[in-house]
């Protein structure tokens, strides 16, 4: 009998991923007390984002993972002039030399290894990985680039890891989803499971899963496992170099949080180019609040993504600026499950 991945669970499994990330908020909070002395630059005056990201040597992408995850806390606010200065709580309590302060009882934590690791990926700008220790990185793949997404054993491991979420998720996003009949390109697909989910979903629809050969073993397991094989194809290939074929809905799950803003921009770009008249893209991922302050949970887990990836977690704004300028328009984004959401965008 197929195994059916239109069934949602019983239980969210959101509370587990925020206790599961939690340990990032510490982290961070601590790297900016030890490390980066964010309180200490803030103390007498608010400042623009630019100066600030300056006085701690951090490049943009760093300086934005911590500090949403700062303003996610409420330790530091935006003034109605954009620039960033301290709430009352950090102002009384994190300040130096104030008569409250604590940031001494914080920085007990500055050594630890988990602070120091975190403080490495923030000044470096660079994911762990591990695969190489000077070069590559253990959960995305680009030409050039080592990746244990090449090697069996760690590609069926991550894969198998990753699905744990998607198996959760797949089943209210074909829900939230408009497919109806044509061609789905998934993306970077993974397992396949969002796209199972969607065919089963939709009688008429067929997939196209693009992702590393390693992978794609993976997905054709999945596919015999769920009665699929007739209606899912298998594409090897680099998503940022390969030919992608023509679909009527190109959908990119959870891939969009693993790339820089020009990688997103690009991505973006050849998903709209691969689309058919009237087609669709799909971005499924987790959002940040379109101020970039909150909420914490998806603060935290972009800093999970910094450390692993070469991306973060964006905002529903930044993904519709973007769509913009591929010619694309944004419809409204849908919730699913585990803090991601979906938009569906077309051609303007």
């Amino acid at each position: 009998m197929p195994l059916n991945a239109t069934q949602p669970p019983q239980t969210d499994p959101t509370p587990i991923f925020e206790h599961f990330r939690a340990g990032f908020a510490s982290n961070l909070l601590t790297a900016a007390v030890s490390h980066f002395k964010v309180f200490e630059h803030l103390a007498t005056r608010s400042l623009p984002f630019a100066e600030l990201r300056g006085l701690m040597q951090l490049e943009e992408r760093p300086a934005v993972v911590l500090l949403t995850a700062l303003r996610s806390m409420d330790l530091i606010v935006e003034n109605p002039d954009g620039q960033l200065g301290l709430s009352p709580l950090a102002a009384e309590q994190l300040t130096p030399g104030g008569y409250f302060c604590i940031a001494g009882y914080v920085a007990l934590a500055g050594e630890s290894p988990a602070v120091l690791e975190l403080v490495e990926r923030l000044r470096t700008n660079r994911p762990a990985n591990s695969v190489d220790k000077n070069a590559g990185a253990a959960y995305i793949y680009k030409e050039g680039m080592e990746s244990a997404m090449e090697k069996e054993a760690s590609a069926r491991q991550l894969t198998l890891a990753l699905a744990g979420r998607a198996k959760n998720v797949a089943p209210v996003l074909a829900e939230r989803l408009p497919p109806g009949p044509g061609v789905l390109l998934d993306v970077g697909g993974g397992t396949g499971i969002y796209s199972i989910a969607l065919l089963q979903k939709n009688p008429q629809l067929r997939a196209i899963v693009l992702d590393r050969p390693e992978v794609l073993r993976i997905a054709r397991e999945f596919a015999e496992s769920y009665g699929l094989t007739d209606r899912m194809e298998f594409l090897e290939g680099d998503m940022f170099t390969a030919q992608l074929p023509t679909a009527d809905f190109v959908l990119l799950s959870n891939i969009l949080h693993d790339w820089d803003v020009a990688d997103c921009k690009a991505l973006i770009a050849r998903c709209e180019a691969s689309l058919a008249p009237n087609g669709r893209l799909l971005i499924h991922d987790v959002l940040l609040n379109d101020a970039l302050d909150g909420p914490l949970a998806v603060a935290c887990y972009s800093a999970q993504l910094f450390t692993l990836t070469e991306g973060r977690a964006y905002s529903a704004a930044e993904y519709r600026k973007w769509l913009a300028e591929a010619g694309l328009e944004a419809g409204d984004f849908a919730p699913t499950l585990a803090h991601c959401h979906v938009v569906s965008a077309f051609r303007r």
